[in-house]
């Protein structure tokens, strides 16, 4: 029986009446009767910076359904959004399974709002997060800007607790000590406390033992629970960042499951994968990229489906841009980095920049016109929202060029405000001394630059022809801006996926629950035998095993992916390859290393750590969307200022699959809206992802 899928309400773009479409490959029967399905509903949140975007898969004796919504964030209470778009789609008073991707934690370290913080070291060593890699945001700036340490010195406290590097203990704090230690953080007023012994990644013993006397009284954090790996700075950090961020996820999901009763809730991951509500806060950090990793779940997806194993990925949402290239499997990092901090937590290898649909656009001083970082976000949100926005944004461009139509309903319900889009565009041109359809223009021209050096970042600089990929576009305003970009990379394929502008929340429900663990070796590989590492790989598969059996995933179903990080010695960056027994690793090490330094080098392989990757099966294996009982095409046609014809303007659920249309035309959508360009050809597939192609002529 397929998915019947009813689309109610949606964002930018929404025009023609409601469409139903079809998800082709329903859920296993066992997956329905154990685990993460047992509930009626599954919902995928997805909450930005400006929208919150909510998918219910609703599961019935009469069919199955997904409807979707799109509701205006709102960062003082983020669960607010969800209570009110779980009540528009009317499924408020139910008992859900909810998988959430969320923004709370990313929020908090990137504004400086976490929990405060006590910082617990071995003695001598209370100002190594102070010191970190003296690295300089502003290389050739004479007077550095005044950075902050994570944790005041008044905060960083020391125990004479002592462990070398092969793992003895060469002292103990005595009880009475830890008793002092007790007594000195309750007169620091603190809220949590992160415990980050020198290697204490070889003897985690001694890390429990104090934590266990504080955790009556403070949210505690260990290093050997967190990051049991080398690099005292990096375990470091990431240690504060989980005390930090801990007891604030900690706080916003019991609200949430308060607000829910019945409701199943988990919560996405870094690194793609979902763990349960009540084991999130305890491993807080692993979601500080939680949102962007909702995307990548369904381009992987929808990579499988359309046979397009090679994807860059362009998630453009309201206030920023997150891109990523994909050779088959979502690509994961541990040199990532968020805000200031360094973040070797494993997480989706994204880059993002400060660029969406409601980047600012402004003229300094010089008359240049800049456009981004800064985001009008969700309140007051760009002019054209009509909550009183008074600065120029993408969107506003976009609606005064016709590419978003005039009459347009914001999530299906809210008018756009053309004459104040106008009006602040009209205001910026006279700054800029030009008429508004120039600036207009000029906004779109800068902003599709800063996402095309995005997109460099993680192709071109990294060894990667962007022609050898299709481009991915997704999130509310990624298909205004898909055909200009691809021309600027010299793409010539473009994949527009169904439900384009929720894509990240329908992403969730595509997601595996998993779990990524590690484990510090450092050791030259030729002294490694395939024995010892296998017996290194089966302790870590126990572990994740354990911690995915409390969440009713059977053992025997899980999926396993073992790594080695390998680097030559002497260097700090790691390069990661699977590990299979008796395998070359070595060799594979100087290939990947040519790969991405152009150099082979005759230098000693040392094991840095092994990694793990543990996966249960999925809430759905596969996102196979198709158009059920469409409308016949509209026959609509705009005029848009510049384009000198009418231009067809076409409801997208309604496009009949396997038919070629050329642009120039505007798709039209619950929670997007698309922009083909003179030159580009458009073909709906079966499932009704859109894939564009640029003519042979155009291409000369």
């Amino acid at each position: 029986m397929p998915l019947s899928v009813v689309s109610t309400s949606g964002n930018s773009g929404m025009v023609g009446p409601v469409r139903s479409i079809t998800i082709g490959r329903h859920c296993k029967p066992a997956v329905l009767a154990s685990g993460l399905m047992r509930k009626q509903t599954l919902v995928g949140v997805d909450t930005g910076g400006t929208f919150t975007d909510i998918v219910a898969l609703e599961l019935g004796p009469k069919g199955r359904r997904l409807r979707q919504c799109k509701v205006l964030s709102s960062p003082a209470d983020p669960s607010a959004p969800i209570l009110e778009g779980l009540k528009k789609l009317g499924l408020a008073e139910l008992a859900l399974q909810m998988i959430h991707g969320t923004t709370v934690a990313t929020n908090a370290v990137l504004e400086a709002k976490g929990a405060r913080v006590a910082y617990v070291t071995s003695e001598g060593f209370a100002d190594v997060l102070s010191l970190g890699r003296q690295e300089r945001e502003h290389v050739y700036q004479l007077r550095q800007p005044e950075m902050l340490p994570p944790v005041p010195e008044d905060l960083c406290l020391e125990v004479s607790t002592r462990i070398t590097a092969d793992g003895q203990v060469l002292n103990r704090a005595s009880d009475d000590e830890l008793r002092q230690l007790k007594e000195r953080l309750e007169s620091l007023d603190v809220e949590a406390v992160a415990i980050n012994l020198l290697f204490s990644f070889l003897k985690p013993d001694e890390e429990q033992r104090i934590a266990s006397l504080l955790a009556d009284r403070w949210f505690v954090s260990c290093s050997s629970a967190v990051l049991p790996e080398v690099r005292e700075y990096e375990r470091g950090i990431a240690t504060w960042l989980n005390a930090s961020v801990g007891p604030v996820i900690s706080g916003y999901l019991e609200r949430l499951q308060n607000r829910l009763p019945g409701t199943r809730i988990a919560v996405m991951q870094s690194a793609g994968t979902t763990i349960a509500a009540d084991q999130a806060a305890a491993q807080s950090v692993r979601l500080l990229l939680s949102g962007p990793a909702g995307g990548l779940a369904a381009a992987r997806s929808i990579g499988i489906q359309t046979g397009n194993a090679q994807l860059m990925s362009f998630d453009m949402g309201g206030t920023s841009t997150d891109v990523s290239l994909l050779n088959g499997e979502i690509p994961l990092t541990s040199q990532g980095r968020l805000g200031r901090w360094p973040l070797s937590i494993p997480s989706v290898d994204i880059h993002t920049i400060g660029a969406g649909g409601g980047s600012v656009a402004r003229v300094d001083r010089a008359g240049m016109l800049l456009v981004g970082p800064e985001s009008a976000g969700a309140s007051p949100g760009p002019a054209c929202y009509g909550q009183g926005g008074t600065q120029a944004t993408v969107t506003d461009a976009n609606l005064l060029l016709g590419r978003i139509p005039a009459n347009t309903l914001l999530g299906g319900y809210m008018p756009l405000d053309y004459s104040a889009a106008e009006q602040v565009i009209s205001k910026l041109a006279r700054d800029m001394g030009c008429e508004p359809r120039e600036a207009a223009l000029g906004i779109l021209r800068l902003a599709n630059e800063h996402m095309a050096r995005a997109l460099r970042v993680i192709s071109v600089e990294r060894g990667y022809d962007p022609a050898d990929y299709a481009l991915l576009c997704f999130g509310g305003a990624g298909g205004l801006h898909a055909c200009e970009l691809a021309e600027l990379l010299n793409m010539k394929r473009i994949i527009l996926p169904t439900a384009a502008g929720v894509l990240s929340a329908v992403g969730m429900l595509v997601s595996e629950p998993g779990r990524e663990l590690s484990q510090a070796v450092l050791a030259p590989l030729l002294d490694l035998s395939d024995t010892g590492i296998a017996r290194r790989f089966t302790e870590l598969e126990a572990e994740a095993g354990t911690q995915l059996a409390n969440e009713g995933y059977p053992v025997e179903s899980l999926r396993f992916r073992r790594q080695l990080e390998l680097r030559y010695k002497g260097q700090s960056a790691t390069i990661g390859v699977d590990w299979v027994p008796g395998g070359t690793h070595g060799e594979l090490f100087h290939q990947a290393h040519e790969k991405v330094s152009g150099l082979r080098l005759p230098q000693e392989i040392e094991l840095v750590n092994i990694r793990l990757g543990a996966r249960a099966q999925s809430s759905l294996e596969s996102l196979n969307i198709s158009l059920e009982n469409a409308a016949s095409q509209q026959k609509t046609t705009v005029q848009m200022p510049g384009v000198s014809d009418q231009v067809p303007l076409i409801d997208r659920p309604a496009l009949p699959a396997g038919e070629t249309l050329p642009g120039p035309l505007l798709l039209t959508e619950p929670s997007a809206t698309s922009w083909v360009k003179p030159g580009w050809t458009v073909t709906a597939d079966r499932w009704g992802n859109l894939h564009l192609h640029l003519s042979a002529s155009s291409q000369q």
